[in-house]
C-alpha cells in the first residue's frame, strides 16, 4: 500500500514540476506591468553570429507577439520612440530577438512599425537588467535602391552594410561598425566606410512654421549646415532643427526638438531620456551652438553640432505694380 501511495505522491510531483517547467509566457500587450526578467526572455533567443534586414522591416508579423507601448516604456524611455516617430505616434513594437554576452550582458532587437515608418534598434541591458544603452540601427527605405544589411558577430560588434546598385550598374558599398563600450556602457561607431551618396538638399521639416518671435528664423553657414528656429508651442518655447555636414561630408547630423529660453537670447534643448544637452545664444545676426552635454546619438562621432551660425536674409517682398492709366 505504501509502495502505490509513493508512486501517487511521485506521479503528482512530476505533474506539478511539468507544470512549472512548461509555464506559460506572460503576455506584453496589454497595459499590466511586467517583470523586467520577463520583459527580456519574451524576445527570443538567437545565436551570434545573427543577421537580419530590410526583408525583416518588410515583413508582416504575427500580431500575438506585439508589446505594448506602456510594456515597452517601463524599461525604455518613451523619448526614444518620440524622436524616432514623433509624439503621439501609434507605434507597434515587436521582439526580434535576444543576444547574451560572456559578460552577461543581454543585447534586445526590436521592430517598431508606424504607417509607412519602419525602424529595428538594439538595446543593451547589464547583468542587474539595467539599461545601458539603445541604438537605431536600420531605417527602412533610408537609402534609394539600396540594400541595408545587419551582422552581430560572435565578439558582438555590429556591422552595417549598404549595398546599393547605380544607374550606370555598378555596385557602391557603405559600412557602420558600432560596439558596445565596456567602460561607458554606450554603444560606439568604431570604424565606418561612407557610401559615396551625399545628400545634396536639405529637406526642413519646420520650414512652413511660424516666425513671429523675433529669434526665428533661418541660420546658416553653407548650403548644407542649417539651424532652422521657428516659434514654438508656449512663448517661452522656440522649435528647432538643426543639420550639419562637416569635414566635406564625414561627419553629419540632424536634431529635430524644442528648447525652453532661459533668458530673452538663450534657449537650451533637454529632453527625457535623451542625454544630449544642446544651447542656442542668439544675437541680432548669428546664432551660437555649444553641447552642454554630449549629442552623440544624433551625429557622427568626429564632429559635433557646435559652432557660430549667420542669420540669413528674409528675402524682400516683390514690390507690386500699378497698371498706368493714359
Amino acid at each position: 500500500m505504501n509502495r502505490f501511495r509513493d508512486l501517487g505522491l511521485l506521479i503528482v510531483s512530476l505533474i506539478v514540476l511539468a507544470g512549472c517547467n512548461g509555464k506559460k509566457k506572460p503576455s506584453l500587450s496589454g497595459e499590466d506591468p511586467v517583470e523586467i526578467n520577463d520583459f527580456i526572455e519574451f524576445f527570443p533567443v538567437r545565436k551570434a553570429p545573427y543577421q537580419f534586414g530590410d526583408t525583416t522591416l518588410n515583413r508582416k508579423e504575427n500580431d500575438s507577439t506585439v508589446i505594448s507601448a506602456k510594456v515597452f516604456t517601463q524599461f525604455i524611455p518613451d523619448s526614444l520612440i518620440n524622436r524616432s516617430f514623433g509624439k503621439g505616434a501609434k507605434v507597434k513594437i515587436y521582439p526580434l530577438g535576444r543576444l547574451k554576452s560572456p559578460e552577461s550582458d543581454n543585447f534586445l532587437f526590436v521592430k517598431m512599425v508606424a504607417g509607412e515608418k519602419r525602424m529595428a534598434f538594439v538595446f543593451a541591458f547589464d547583468k542587474k537588467d539595467q539599461l545601458k544603452d539603445g541604438l537605431q540601427l536600420l531605417r527602412y527605405g533610408q537609402y534609394t535602391n539600396a540594400q541595408q544589411t545587419l551582422n552581430i558577430d560572435k565578439s558582438y560588434t555590429i556591422t552595417k552594410t549598404i549595398t546599393r546598385r547605380n544607374a550606370d550598374g555598378t555596385i557602391s558599398d557603405g559600412k557602420d561598425v558600432y560596439s558596445l563600450d565596456k567602460e561607458t556602457g554606450k554603444f560606439m561607431l568604431i570604424m565606418t566606410d561612407a557610401l559615396d551618396d551625399k545628400v545634396t538638399e536639405i529637406i526642413n521639416p519646420i520650414a512652413d512654421g511660424v516666425k513671429k518671435n523675433k529669434v526665428s528664423a533661418d541660420y546658416t553657414s553653407s548650403k548644407m549646415n542649417l539651424v532652422s528656429i521657428r516659434d514654438g508651442r508656449k512663448p517661452d518655447r522656440l522649435s528647432f532643427f538643426v543639420h550639419i555636414d562637416k569635414n566635406d561630408g564625414a561627419c553629419t547630423g540632424e536634431l529635430k526638438g524644442e528648447a525652453i529660453f532661459k533668458s530673452a537670447t538663450v534657449a537650451e534643448y533637454r529632453e527625457g531620456g535623451d542625454p544630449c544637452v544642446l544651447r542656442f545664444t542668439f544675437s541680432a545676426s548669428s546664432v551660437i551652438l555649444k553641447e552642454l552635454e554630449g549629442c552623440g546619438s544624433h551625429r557622427g562621432l568626429r564632429c559635433s553640432f557646435d559652432g557660430s551660425f549667420p542669420r540669413k536674409k528674409e528675402p524682400k517682398p516683390a514690390k507690386k505694380t500699378t497698371a498706368k492709366t493714359k
